[in-house]
């Protein structure tokens, strides 16, 4: 039985043992792209109900009442579906820019909420959604769905048991070549509509339409998006710090620039962040004018380098690979001698590789995670504090990018300590009259 056809199954399971008053009334916002994957996530359970959906596109609307098992109450105006007394908990996958306002109207009109990826835009953004969701004691679960991974859940056990030593660096790979023409040159042009394009932008300021940052390619632009480092490095950021055990790191650094896509993103097709905890680094590599695997990495998305070995992650396995030690060191023979290599080395659980039938997608487990963690009024696998740290931590990456400055940060207070302008980028004024609560 494949994880499709268990899915299936559970469904079924729950649509035949639960009766309606048992079924979590959904409200979706966002539809296109991400927001159509995780309603479909949604939809493998029969224990949740599509009751509302909310879009500025018509045809993502269709699509997803074409999808839904009832006829679901169509809106355009956000704020209106959270008026729905039908709505039990709402699905937020709209651009980043728009996370916070709507996930924080959410809270306090008392739905539960599970909210995409990266989970805010700014950093302070961010802690004001983890200071809310407390204040209205909402579940709410950040679209990070690596965290309801049962294999990945089996390697950060593994690493908790200390198999690979003192870890020292631990790196993200997103890998994809762009080049030459990337997102094209689109000129600014008149919007499908002026309604369409002031609902769009939102808090963002107000500037000329162009198709390029609208729907997907919104993530090239800083306006929305803190680009790939936010995009795909949350992915990463979150796996490593739940991996390592790590929270804030106490200093960033990142280069790189747009050196070979010729189109009209603001985001680099090149560069490598580093982050430095105290006892170890993380690092995100972002190479989009290249496609060939990273060697380091023997092709896998991640690693993570300790004194005994590495764990290396791929899509659908991980795998650790015993160190060797070297003999000899400029001439001097290692202290570690072969009598005493005994006690350095791993145990023999270092050569376990495991592999999971769910490959790459976990969005189906992370919606069920969310499901029964409303319905138990607990925390959910990726909690917004999580949430939050992990999108923060790859914030002053972009921002240590665009001030091109390594910057050094205090996790409490979350500020840098040593750039005024790099904390002028910590958040950003909302075109009126939007605010945040």
């Amino acid at each position: 039985m494949n994880r499709r056809q268990a899915l299936a199954l559970t469904a079924f399971s729950y649509s035949r043992i639960l009766g309606a008053n048992d079924r979590l009334r959904m409200g979706f916002i966002g539809l296109g792209n991400r927001g159509d994957q995780v309603h479909d996530g949604f939809l493998e359970f029969g224990d949740s109900q599509t009751v509302a959906i909310c879009d500025l596109n018509d045809g993502y609307l269709d699509l997803a009442a074409k999808k839904s098992r009832a006829t679901p109450t169509r809106y355009k105006d956000y704020r209106k579906l959270l008026e729905d007394k039908n709505v039990d908990a709402v699905a937020i996958a709209t651009p980043d820019h728009w996370h916070a306002l709507m996930m924080i109207d959410a809270c306090r009109a008392g739905k539960d909420v599970y909210v995409e990826k990266p989970l805010s835009l700014t950093v302070s953004e961010g802690r004001r959604m983890v200071q809310v969701a407390g204040e209205t004691k909402r579940i709410v679960q950040v679209g990070i769905q690596r965290r309801s991974s049962k294999m990945l859940q089996e390697a950060v056990a593994y690493l908790k048991g200390g198999e690979l030593g003192h870890i020292t660096v631990a790196r993200g790979f997103h890998v994809q070549n762009e080049a030459p023409n990337g997102i094209g040159l689109a000129p600014d042009s008149a919007p499908p509509s002026a309604e369409f394009w002031d609902q769009w932008l939102g808090p963002a300021p107000k500037v000329p339409y162009n198709r390029n940052r609208a729907f997907y390619n919104f993530r090239w632009f800083y306006d929305y998006s803190g680009g790939q480092i936010t995009n795909f490095g949350v992915h990463y950021m979150d796996m490593l710090r739940w991996a390592c055990q790590k929270q804030s790191p106490r200093s960033v650094v990142a280069m790189g620039g747009r050196y070979a896509v010729k189109d009209n993103r603001e985001i680099p097709d090149t560069c490598e962040v580093l982050w430095d905890f105290g006892d170890m680094m993380m690092v995100f590599v972002q190479y989009n004018a290249n496609a060939a695997p990273a060697i380091a990495a023997r092709g896998a998305e991640m690693e993570i380098r300790g004194t005994k070995g590495t764990m290396y992650i791929y899509a659908n396995k991980w795998e650790v690979v015993p160190e060797r030690y070297t003999e000899t060191l400029f001439g001097q023979r290692n202290p570690v001698d072969r009598d005493s290599e005994r006690a350095y080395s791993p145990s023999k659980k270092a050569t376990l590789q495991a592999r999971s039938m769910e490959g790459s997608n976990s969005t189906p487990p992370h919606v069920r995670n969310f499901l029964d963690a409303v319905k138990a009024r607990k925390a959910p696998s990726c909690p917004i504090e999580e949430g939050h740290l992990s999108t923060a931590n790859t914030i002053l990456g972009h921002i240590s990018l665009r001030t091109r400055a390594l910057l050094d940060w205090d996790g409490k207070a979350e500020r840098f300590t040593n750039n005024d302008a790099a904390n002028k980028l910590l958040g950003y004024k909302y075109r009126a009259p939007y605010k945040l609560g």
